[in-house]
């Protein structure tokens, strides 16, 4: 009997939480109405997006008129960069970005330099950090209308320097927006920024619901034509359902954050240590104590990554590879190529709420003789 399947990609989507189950059930029954009506049905959905709204904001430290919901996480990061630049157009088209932003991020970036803006990326070390003078720098530079920084690398686990990109970006009057994305519901997210950006299904909620915060004062425009709800800030009907679930599992899992963060983080400081004890050629890449408590990614030299990701999966073990949300092709990591690591072979383990270490002892204990055998099997042989 084989062993039960070990899901390790929690940094693309994380397991459905309990909570954010039963308030889905529960929404479904009494949040299908629209909540831009009048009549009775119409007045409780209203009550339940209001009710969310305003928990997703206490969780967050906001006002509840500063959140809106969205489709996505994409759809959150497109509207807050392309919203951002719209909203200080008089003032410049420039937009500063760290070069290991989300591939949505940079899309948004190019999108803005196709219709005619320029976009400057600013490097990061070989740990995946900032370079905070080179950023100060940048957005100091006459025109910047908006600067992007995600809070913490979903690539490599790496926590960015917020408060003092932020505080450079204060310094030159230029707002900061946040990709945090990977950080809401797992660590504090260091203030002073201007817009914010978080998605539902990496911290355990459902699919298809994203948030997008937009602090008071910040002049920033829809990019979408015009629609009444949410604020203007994002069209369309929201998934009301959806959207409950959301804020109950954010509450439920910001409570649980600094434990299970204490009891993830050293199964990840075991996972850093152990690949890179036993399995030869590797690089465990990514900063070993500025980083998330539950994300790992090191790189095999003379394996290919995606049949490693076979390999594993065969062996019930769902891992990602290279730059996550660009997959589909074999072009490498672009976070992996700014940070000047090995790409080659390259796996990213993301913990969650159920994973164990047991989950992680097996993981180990397999991964050793799965790189040997791709290794002999592409004739190398002798490391």
């Amino acid at each position: 009997m084989s062993a039960s399947p070990v899901y390790l990609d929690a940094a693309t989507a994380a397991p459905l939480h309990p909570v954010a189950r039963q308030a889905l059930l529960a929404a479904l029954d009494d949040g299908w109405a629209d909540p831009g009506k009048l009549y009775t049905q119409a007045r409780r959905a209203r009550q339940l997006l209001d009710a969310a709204r305003a928990a997703a904001a206490e969780t967050l430290g906001v006002r509840p008129d500063e959140l809106s919901f969205t489709p996505s996480g994409t759809a959150a990061a497109h509207a807050a960069v392309l919203g951002g630049l719209a909203g200080r157009r008089r003032v410049g088209r420039r937009l500063v970005h760290s070069a290991i932003e989300h591939s949505a991020v940079l899309h948004a970036a190019e999108r803005h330099v196709a219709d005619g803006g320029e976009a400057t990326s600013v490097p990061v070390d070989r740990l995946g950090g900032l370079d905070v003078d080179v950023w100060a720098a940048a957005v100091r530079a006459p025109g910047v209308a908006l600067a992007a920084l995600i809070a913490a690398s979903h690539e490599v686990g790496t926590l960015q320097p917020v408060s003092e990109a932020a505080a450079a970006c204060a310094d030159a009057g230029v707002p900061l927006y946040v990709d945090a994305a990977q950080a809401v519901g797992r660590v504090p997210v260091p203030g002073g920024w201007s817009v914010l950006s978080a998605s539902a299904h990496k911290w355990g909620g459902p699919a298809g619901v994203g948030l997008l915060v937009v602090r008071k004062g910040t002049r920033w425009e829809s990019p979408y034509p015009a629609d009444e709800r949410e604020s203007g800030r994002t069209p369309g009907a929201l998934n009301l359902p959806a959207v409950v679930a959301a804020a109950a599992s954010l509450r439920a899992v910001a409570a649980d954050a600094a434990a299970e963060a204490a009891r993830l983080s050293p199964l990840v400081d075991l996972i850093r240590s152990r690949v890179a004890a036993e399995v030869p050629d590797v690089e465990v890449v990514g900063d070993p104590e500025r980083r998330l408590p539950h994300l790992v990614t090191f790189s095999c030299l003379y394996v290919d990554g995606e049949a490693l990701l076979h390999a594993l999966d065969r062996r019930g073990f769902a891992v990602s590879s290279g730059s996550s949300c660009t997959s589909s092709t074999l072009r490498p990591s672009h976070v992996l190529e700014a940070m000047g690591v090995l790409s080659h072979g390259n796996v990213r383990i993301s913990l969650h709420r159920e994973t164990s270490a047991a989950d992680v002892e097996r993981f180990l204990a397999e991964l050793p003789g799965i790189v040997a055998a791709l290794r002999a099997e592409a004739g190398v042989v002798g490391l």
